[in-house]
């Protein structure tokens, strides 16, 4: 579909250029029929000399060929290098170093025209693309409807100046991938009719003077050649509009930035062939889920696994239509079978994609699947084993522990845990400890570190998705720290049994503790601190026990979503109500309210008046009577809390 031809080079590109030289910043300004340069000193775009092998110029097999590749991002170079090239030996050519006497270097490219789009608010973009833009249009419309949107502002000028950025590829067969990031010519743009989709629009483009690349020494006739090869026509996406012309060509540039955004984020190219009762409102879901990535609603590294699996998606999808394309008869059954394996790969992606779009999903449970390991029980001669985790073992480690304990020494946390059966004690010495098995506790053990609680550290892997996770009946954590670094799930998720923690120290990266429906949580004589959202979080139907803690300094979302900003150090999400007892606890200095209660609306239990709901802040106007039904309705019992200096305020109901 549409997408099979859009712009090679990511939104973000536009900052990767590589820094270099300093020189005079040009600014083109429209006279009359003709655009001028004019040359101020300034600070112009980063500019710099590079190592490369320019590619030769192959004819028009070579050019389809040298298209084909724009598609995909970070593929195999040499491969791509190779085909069409009749045996010649690509690592003996020259290197490009400097142009010749004769030819000057590039100049350093204008600053490009700043969209609009980028400083948007969440509600702003809704309302662009699903009011302005696609006005309830049907998926399989959406093409149509962006190209008309992009063909009324092309309207407003047929000739402008630009930088055609584009793939490395196109010009060199061999370089660094992290010195040329892409390649930027200057160009001046002469658009015609629309002649198809929003995402496959070709403008003829010339090179503009003066001759200005992010390349100091590429060679001017290299450039001219590749123009040539492309019958000076390149896609319209590629193509950035600089600063220093008229209005029209700002609005020009918006439109260009909503047209990507929408290709490279919004539309996926399963669109048309399922059949979508309101497309607006799918949009509107994927806008909310860029926002959360943007503003650290959901955590730094799963949101980099969505970005991944999003590019693994598209890239497999050209894969699987190139490798079609060169299928010349009947496919025999190996070529079918490939065919196959790559098409059920797009279709698990696929899955994986939806699921992230399906907000239901990310609001309501956790983002990756739950423990799948089984239970496993009492050992077979029913005795119970109590682990000791250090680098040797000395008889004052064990002094305190009866004579008939049976015991066994671990240098690994990991190898510890993983040797555990129900009934079982892990003891940890002072030390900084990894354990991925953390993440699956199933059997009722208890892991209690022995000296201060400082002192024995546990952190977690960055590239693993989950810290501590447990399903078992009743497990412990007593005397330890946690320490959260990168993992996408809370600091400590209990998905179904009883979990306690006792002077535990957690200091959180991501979300904090999340207590899912159906499970239970006891927590006494401990810290939580720094979580991206509330610092406990209580599910439906979820059970919660806290003694004597400290919960601080949580909610600490860079975001302008003001219901998100309502978490701090305690979320409650009802219907049905989970249960919370609080007895001398110390919330304060949270960013949102001490403790926030997210309810549904109309829900029947909670009659409140519209200035709670509405009006009040930081506790202002509120009716303790209410307050009072409400926290008997909810099964919440607090007694002799502080709750201070929280940004917002002590206590909220937050309508969802």
């Amino acid at each position: 579909m549409a997408s099979a031809s859009r712009a090679a080079v990511p939104e973000d590109s536009v900052r990767t250029i590589s820094p270099g030289r300093r020189g005079d910043k040009v600014v083109l300004v429209p006279t009359g029929d003709t655009l001028k340069a004019v040359t101020l000193k300034s600070t112009a775009s980063p500019v710099r000399s590079v190592v490369a092998s320019p590619r030769p110029v192959k004819g028009k097999a070579g050019r389809e060929a040298a298209r084909r590749r724009l598609q995909l991002l970070r593929v195999s170079q040499a491969e791509g290098a190779a085909e069409g090239a009749e045996d010649e030996e690509v690592e003996e050519e020259p290197l490009l170093l400097v142009p010749g006497e004769d030819e000057e270097e590039a100049q350093p490219l204008p600053p490009l025209c700043v969209s609009s789009m980028r400083a948007m608010w969440r509600d702003e973009k809704v309302a662009l693309y699903c009011d302005q833009v696609l006005q309830g249009c049907k998926a399989e419309d959406a093409d149509e409807a962006m190209s008309k949107y992009l063909s009324e502002k092309l309207k407003l000028k047929d000739k402008w100046l630009g930088v055609w950025k584009t793939n490395p590829e196109l010009f060199f067969v061999k370089y660094e991938e992290a010195s040329i990031p892409f390649v930027g010519i200057l160009v001046e743009v002469t658009c015609k009719p629309r002649q198809s989709s929003s995402s496959c629009f070709k403008v003829t483009v010339s090179v503009a003077e003066p001759f200005s690349s992010n390349i100091a020494n590429i060679p001017r006739d290299l450039v001219d050649e590749i123009l040539e090869e492309l019958e000076y026509s390149v896609p319209l996406l590629e193509v950035y509009p600089v600063e220093g012309q008229d209005a029209d060509i700002h609005d020009i540039a918006l439109a260009l930035e909503v047209v990507r955004f929408f290709y490279d984020f919004l539309w996926r190219d399963w669109d048309d062939e399922e059949s979508c009762e309101n497309y607006t409102a799918l949009i509107e879901e994927r806008i909310n889920l860029w926002c959360d990535i943007q503003d650290g609603t959901i955590p730094g590294p799963i949101a980099q696994r969505f970005k991944k699996t999003l590019e693994k998606y598209k890239n497999k999808r050209v894969e699987l239509i190139e490798y079609q394309s060169n299928i010349k008869e009947d496919p025999s059954a190996a070529e079918a079978v490939e065919c196959w394996k790559k098409y059920y790969e797009i279709v698990m992606l696929c899955g994986l994609l939806k699921m992230w779009e399906d907000l239901r999903l990310r609001v309501h449970g956790p983002f990756f699947p739950r423990i799948l390991r089984r239970r496993k029980g009492k050992r077979d001669f029913g005795k119970t084993i109590t682990h000791i985790v250090a680098k040797v073992m000395t008889t004052e480690m064990v002094k305190d522990l009866s004579s008939d304990t049976l015991l066994q020494q671990h240098d690994d946390l990991d190898l510890a845990l993983d040797s555990c059966y129900s009934g079982d004690t892990v003891v940890i010495f002072p030390g900084e400890y990894q354990a991925a098995n953390l993440a699956l506790l199933t059997d009722d053990i208890i892991i209690r570190g022995v000296g201060k609680r400082e002192e024995i550290m546990i952190t977690s892997e960055p590239s693993h998705d989950s810290f501590v996770v447990s399903k078992a009946d009743n497990v412990k954590l007593m005397h330890l720290s946690l320490i959260q670094q990168g993992t996408v799930d809370g600091i400590v998720v209990v998905e179904s049994g009883h979990m306690t923690l006792e002077n535990c120290i957690l200091k959180c990266e991501g979300t904090g503790v999340c207590v899912l429906t159906g499970a239970a949580l006891t927590i006494t004589d401990s810290e939580i601190t720094g979580a991206q959202g509330a610092g406990v979080e209580l599910y439906p139907g979820s059970i919660a026990i806290l003694e004597r803690n400290e919960i601080h300094h949580c909610n600490n979302l860079r975001t302008s979503d003001s219901s998100k900003s309502n978490l701090g150090g305690i979320n409650m999400k009802v219907l049905p109500a989970p249960k919370l007892k609080m007895t001398n606890n110390h919330i304060y200095n949270n960013n949102g309210y001490g403790i926030s209660i997210l309810q549904p609306t109309e829900q029947f239990f909670i009659v409140a008046e519209e200035t709670f709901n509405k009006g009040a802040a930081s506790g202002d106007k509120k009716d303790d009577t209410m307050l009072s039904k409400v926290m008997q309705n909810l099964n919440l019992e607090m007694n002799n809390n502080k709750i201070e200096a929280n940004l917002k305020g002590d206590i909220r109901i937050v309508t969802n």
